[in-house]
């Protein structure tokens, strides 16, 4: 953690970072940053922009590692980095599933970990799961996995306590904590154990994609373009508010003192514990790695009623989220002119929300004049941001916010052409984004299911907890004015950067 990027790491700019006045300004990330670079920063921008690394000067890796903390950048691993597979140690929890726990320790391989951790979390047949713990597939009657440790819970913990209980059985200086119904190919440990060659990482998680099987086709082709557990292709850093807020601990490695630092799981979370653990990890000044070019895969749920539970059991995770992490669990982030301007809409006032939306673009201008052309960037940025805004308040009008959507809808004539494209235009757009082998109604009745089925789980977990602090909406910006844009110049790089 010495404020600097690792030596030999290099930075890409982040997909929709966007370079202007000769290049000496970024402006992109989430939320927006706009950052001004010295001379000496472009030429320096220029040199590692392909992928280079940086010049192993403290300067340069210090400005580096500011475009990776403001979200303009991404920081990749050298070839040939980070921990040796010797110096991990592995946790898998499970419960009533020795097939999938068969699958996991096949998919962690035959090469060397310092050790592996099985917690079976109370299995109804503890049989089956010892069986599965201590023989590989296919190993004749009586062979037992080397190194293996089975630990076994006499109550249920919950998937928290039985990572806790795993990852304090180990010492290796790094932990993998693999859900007992996962599969992967090949050495795909290696890529992810590479980022820990920088000391900031604190974790790293790959990419959790659908393994179909066991329900119908287009529950399955859904799954594939819509899976809960996959947060994207976008590489990045993790952190609230980002392009990528989370990682979900199906797999997540994580740097044995980033865990002490922060207390590892906390075992009174039934769900949400991976959210939970890393904000603290980046709370605690930790950088949390998320690597999609490494893919595991996590089955789907069996039909449309398990389905359907799994999405309600997660909306269930906000509210003790929001007991402990505040506004990074808000349903949606806005600035106060654009939630005005939506709210116009909504009520049935689209030309006051034209008005109040172009006078938020007149109020931006001012704050860019630094810039070479203030006007057109308040436009793009102005424009987009209003644009961004209406799609999200529409899903979460559908998402958490569905009752009192559907009771608008009911009472209000006016309200309702806006309620009715709010249902049906963000799914479209994300049918033609994603192109699933679905039509288009289909997709977006399982949407909507979807959204209906997670927002319930959000209010049945505020009654509870008796607290509404999950569906609270976080502004960004006072109103009047609009919020103010962090204009910033890279100083820190005097002279040449070499």
């Amino acid at each position: 953690m010495s404020g600097a990027l690792a030596p030999g790491w290099s930075i890409e700019l982040e997909d929709g970072v966007r370079r202007t006045d000769g290049g000496s300004v970024l402006i992109g990330g989430s939320p927006l940053r706009i950052l001004r670079l010295t001379p000496a920063g472009v030429r320096w921008l220029d040199d590692v922009a392909g992928g280079r690394p940086p010049p192993p000067s403290l300067a340069s890796r210090r400005l580096a590692l500011r475009l990776v903390d403001a979200g303009l950048a991404r920081a990749r691993p050298p070839a040939g980095a980070g921990f040796r597979r010797e110096q991990l140690a592995v946790v898998v929890p499970v419960r009533d599933d020795a097939d999938g726990l068969r699958r996991t320790l096949a998919a962690i391989g035959t090469e060397p970990v310092e050790q592996v951790v099985v917690v079976d979390d109370a299995s109804a047949d503890a049989t089956a799961i010892a069986a599965a713990a201590t023989t590989p597939p296919g190993a004749p009657p009586g062979a037992v996995r080397g190194g293996a440790t089975l630990l076994r819970n006499r109550r249920r913990t919950g998937p928290a306590g039985a990572r806790e209980r795993g990852w304090r059985a180990t010492t290796a200086p790094v932990v993998a904590f693999v859900d007992a119904d996962i599969e992967a190919d090949g050495d795909w440990l290696a890529p992810l154990l590479a980022h820990f060659d920088d000391p900031a990482v604190g974790a790293v998680a790959p990419r959790v994609r659908c393994r179909p099987g066991g329900g119908p086709a287009w529950l399955a082709e859904y799954e594939r373009v819509c899976f809960p557990l996959d947060v994207g292709a976008r590489a990045g850093a993790v952190r609230p508010g980002g392009a990528v807020p989370y990682v979900p601990s199906a797999v997540l490695l994580v740097r044995r003192a980033a865990l002490e630092a922060a207390g590892g799981f906390d075992p009174d979370l039934q769900v949400g514990e991976d959210v939970d653990l890393v904000w603290r990890l980046h709370g605690a000044g930790w950088r949390v790695d998320y690597e999609p070019a490494v893919v595991v895969r996590h089955p789907m749920r069996p039909g449309p009623p398990a389905w359907a539970r799994q999405r309600l059991r997660y909306g269930t995770s906000a509210a003790p989220l929001a007991a402990r992490h505040g506004w990074r669990v808000a349903p949606i982030r806005l600035s106060g002119w654009s939630a005005l301007a939506l709210a116009a809409v909504l009520s049935g006032r689209p030309a006051l929300g034209l008005g109040v939306g172009a006078g938020s673009t007149l109020a931006l201008a001012p704050k860019l004049r630094a810039l070479r052309r203030p006007v057109t960037e308040a436009l793009r940025i102005a424009g987009l941001g209003n644009l961004r805004a209406g799609v999200a308040v529409a899903d979460a009008l559908w998402r958490p916010y569905w009752p009192l959507a559907a009771l608008l809808a009911l009472v209000s004539r006016r309200s309702r052409p806006a309620l009715v494209a709010a249902a049906v235009v963000p799914p479209v757009l994300e049918w033609r984004r994603r192109r699933p082998r679905l039509g288009p109604l289909r997709f977006l009745l399982l949407r909507r299911a979807d959204d209906l089925a997670y927002g319930t789980g959000v209010w049945i977990g505020c009654v509870r907890a008796r607290s509404g602090a999950a569906l609270r909406p976080t502004f960004t910006g006072p109103l009047p004015p609009p919020e103010p844009v962090a204009m910033d110049t890279a100083d820190a790089v005097p002279g040449q950067l070499t």
